[in-house]
């Protein structure tokens, strides 16, 4: 039997993947919960007094997270006043069962419970969302939906900082997608214990050096109530590819996990003016060094002249040797040059916080993103907000994303491709009327080639309207600063 890594005495029920240590199970939820306890006080997290809001799902994260908030608040005396948290999507099937087992949190954790519904907020539920958009981009409205009803409800129970239970797998995970997308900016941040420090409603996400695997054996071990069905929707979500990756990866080294996240949070991106003044700079510090040597140079050979005067040949072969170390000494080591930003792409412009110019919530843009994806859904043109949206996240640089609206012109114009089987068995139909002004971004048939009628001429105004509107949109984003 093995024996207990950290008291010798008990005997191990574990091996913990961060560190391979064997440990017993008094001595793991010890661990766990005190190294929770590190990361809060090594982060500065929270400060007495606080207001915190507690992210409440019903899974197993927030589940853990807001039994070890409780009990460390307790144990160390944080002083912090805390409550529950959670966003009713619409899910028939998963968040009503969800939710019963934070009301049961509630109850076992003696914390106040607060939900928010995307029905009250937004006037849509998920399952409406989906019943419109399809299941592809379904992700892209309730993940910007959902972190806009979390700071909502925060603010309206006046919270001081929302906790959420974001481990260090989420994070892994999250640099994989925010390197595979090129997202810069949130390349930056994604692996802070706490971002948005200098807003109104700072995140904080004590579990950052938790693995998920030890947050299953907390629970477990704990007997915790919480909900394990995975969302209806999760399948189709991109970081569904990132997780089976990194879970292939664990597999062969179980380090991978914190080596990524620790990599994450030495990224540094640098901004145009960053670089600008970097250059700047280096060509300062060249120009003095230049003038430093040749001053060097001329004093040595004036103080050379006398001894040269008297000593004659031997005079001449020291001025020469000085006259060598001084061109050694004048040219400096090469400077490696910074790539521009209009050649490279690499850098970016950091956005300041503003507020949105119709909801006045938080926002680096003029109109935030719920707001553009909200009007696409009142407007029947979800599909194409959508794809918009996407290439607003994933597109770093401004000539990439006008290449894509580019793409999505053609698209609009010349209809969805086919390939060559769907062509040989679509049988042409110019009887089947428009249904709407967004027909021009569904998968409908092409109409046949025929003599303009009242219809196709209704048409082909709708599909003018619509690449009218798609590129007013475009370019109130390519306005704004990348």
């Amino acid at each position: 039997m093995v024996q207990c890594h950290y008291c010798g005495q008990a005997t191990a029920v574990l091996k913990r993947p961060k560190t391979l240590a064997s440990v017993c199970k008094p001595c793991f939820l010890t661990s766990f919960e005190e190294e929770v306890h590190a990361t809060i006080m090594a982060e500065s997290l929270f400060t007495r007094g606080e207001r915190v809001a507690i992210a409440a799902s019903g899974g197993k994260d927030s589940t853990v997270l807001a039994h070890v908030l409780t009990t460390l608040n307790k144990r160390h005396d944080y002083g912090l006043d805390l409550f529950l948290l959670s966003v009713d999507e619409g899910i028939a099937g998963y968040r009503d069962d969800s939710l019963e087992s934070v009301k049961r949190n509630q109850v076992d954790y003696g914390l106040p419970l607060r939900i928010v519904s995307y029905r009250d907020l937004y006037g849509w539920s998920m399952d409406e969302i989906v019943a419109q958009i399809g299941r592809k981009s379904n992700c892209t409205f309730c993940g910007v939906f959902r972190r806009q009803a979390l700071d909502r409800g925060a603010q309206l129970e006046r919270a001081d900082k929302l906790a959420t239970g974001h481990n260090a797998d989420d994070l892994a995970e999250t640099v994989l997608m925010n390197m595979l997308r090129g997202d810069h900016a949130r390349l930056e941040r994604c692996t802070a214990a706490m971002t948005g420090r200098s807003g109104p409603l700072p995140r904080a996400k004590p579990f950052k050096y938790a693995y998920e695997k030890e947050i299953v054996m907390y629970a477990y071990y704990k007997s915790l109530d919480y909900f394990s069905t995975e969302c209806i929707y999760a399948p189709n979500a991109y970081r569904g590819f990132a997780r089976e990756f990194l879970k292939n990866l664990e597999k062969v080294k179980s380090r991978s996990i914190i080596d990524i996240v620790r990599s994450g949070e030495h990224f540094i991106m640098h901004t145009h003016e960053e670089e600008e003044g970097a250059s700047t700079n280096a060509g300062a510090a060249k120009g003095k060094s230049k003038k430093g040597n040749k001053s060097n140079g001329k004093a040595a050979n004036r103080a050379e002249a006398p001894d040269a005067a008297a000593s004659g040949s031997s005079s001449a072969a020291a001025a020469s040797s000085a006259s060598t170390s001084a061109d050694a000494t004048a040219s400096p080591l090469p400077v490696p040059s910074v790539p521009s930003s209009s050649s490279s792409g690499a850098a970016f412009v950091r956005k300041q916080l503003g507020r949105c110019e119709r909801c006045d919530y938080i926002s680096s843009n003029r109109i935030c993103k719920a707001c553009v994806l909200l009007e696409g859904l009142n407007k029947g043109r979800a599909k194409l907000q959508a794809e918009l949206q996407q290439s607003l996240d994933t597109v770093p640089t401004r000539g990439e994303f006008s290449s894509t609206i580019g793409r999505s012109s053609t698209h609009q114009q010349h209809g969805p491709l086919k390939s060559e089987s769907e062509e040989k068995h679509q049988t042409p139909d110019s009887t089947q009327p428009s249904s709407s002004p967004s027909s021009s971004v569904s998968s409908s048939p092409m109409p046949s080639a025929s003599p303009p009628s009242s219809s196709s001429s209704a048409s082909k105004r709708d599909r003018d309207r619509d690449l009218s509107a798609t590129m007013a949109i475009a370019r109130k984003l390519d306005s704004t600063s990348w």
